[in-house]
């Protein structure tokens, strides 16, 4: 918790986490990396700069190789030629984004995970071997129009909330009308995998303070250092692409 003031005029800002728990962020202050800015930096390396137990939010976004491999297009074709452009990420990879960002984030906090069907339908937790995060909430987010697929057509992508040790709601999740099923359109797409800014604010009130830093190691469209700036906090990330 943060103490605000000095002698007996001091005081205890409450935090998300409840009174008395000890929990607290990492003032983030890393050499060498920029807060609320774009930066062109490897996500691993940026992860592996930060404090164990020192972040209370990330959102993580990545490029599945598993599923252009799996759809075998989008390596080729004019439609998803954007998409097959981008540094793409094998299973290896993901998980061990994954063991770093559990490292970082604090005792009970979340990582929003962002996985297309593929992922849901083949299973989130092969990808969380070697990790204790624990799958809490998952949310499906419909975009408003139709996208790629074979057979059907997808209209939705999921966002899947992980929580690291020890797994709890009450102190730590504050805001309670998050419908499990979000839709937003985005009209002006500035990255092939454009998210959803409104969904990502509404997240970061949940389980952040104003002020805290919100950490997104494949940042793309920096969506989240928009929604991170349009709700007082923080927001500390990178791309390869940037």
């Amino acid at each position: 918790m943060k103490v605000i003031g000095s002698g007996r005029a001091a005081s205890v800002a409450k935090t998300v986490f409840g009174d008395g728990c000890g929990l607290r962020q990492t003032l983030l202050h890393v050499p060498g990396l920029k807060r609320n800015a774009r930066q062109k930096l490897d996500g691993l390396e940026l992860l592996g700069k930060l404090p164990s137990d020192s972040v209370v939010l990330t959102f993580f976004d990545p490029q599945y190789r598993s599923i252009l491999d799996k759809q075998r297009y989008g390596n080729e074709g004019k439609r998803q030629k954007a998409r097959a452009e981008l540094p793409q990420m094998s299973d290896r990879q993901i998980r061990q984004f994954l063991r770093e960002i559990e490292r970082t984030l604090v005792p009970s906090g979340h990582l929003m995970l962002w996985v297309d069907k593929y992922i849901v339908c083949n299973g989130v937790h092969s990808l969380l071997e070697g990790t204790g995060m624990q799958l809490v909430d998952m949310i499906t987010w419909n975009k408003m129009r139709m996208g790629m697929g074979y057979r059907s057509r997808r209209y939705s992508e999921h966002l899947v909330v992980l929580q690291k040790l020890p797994v709890r709601a009450k102190g730590v999740w504050r805001v309670h009308d998050i419908p499990d099923v979000w839709s937003e359109k985005i009209e002006k797409k500035n990255h092939t995998h454009a998210k959803p800014i409104e969904l990502q604010k509404r997240l970061i009130k949940a389980v952040t303070n104003p002020g805290d830093v919100v950490v997104d190691p494949a940042a793309g469209g920096y969506s989240v250092l928009e929604a991170a700036r349009a709700t007082g906090r923080n927001f500390l990330g990178c791309d390869l692409t940037t």
